[in-house]
């Protein structure tokens, strides 16, 4: 069964940085346009950053210049590099990818369960 898990939150005083890691596990043959959301509460969630097959990064106007989004293919892993963090960086940041599984080739959509990120001194 294929999964994201995402790890690597915390806790960071502004100005800090962390790096978050989602991994794919499972039967997975191969990842597409993974991406990076965030939610805090009572708010909608928020696109963060995504990045597409042939590299090509996308990041939403609040966290450009400040994150950066990349992946390991041969992990299977996607990581979003925090810097320069600010208390309205604060919440549940989840990994979102579609997955095609290698033992029916069937591309579905995940979630991770997300990993949350608190940005305070």
């Amino acid at each position: 069964q294929v999964q994201l898990v995402e790890s690597g939150g915390g806790l960071a005083q502004p100005g800090g940085s962390l790096r978050l890691s989602c991994i794919a596990s499972g039967s997975v043959f191969a990842i597409y346009a993974p991406a990076w959301y965030r939610q805090t509460p009572g708010k909608q969630r928020e696109y963060v950053a995504g990045i597409s097959g042939s590299g090509t990064t996308n990041y939403a106007n609040s966290v450009k210049g400040r994150f950066t989004i990349s992946k390991d293919n041969a992990k299977n892993t996607v990581y979003l590099q925090m810097n320069d963090l600010k208390p309205e960086d604060t919440a549940v940041y989840t990994c979102r990818a579609d997955i095609m599984d290698s033992l029916e080739y069937v591309r579905t959509n995940y979630w991770g369960q997300g990993t949350q990120v608190t940005v305070s001194s």
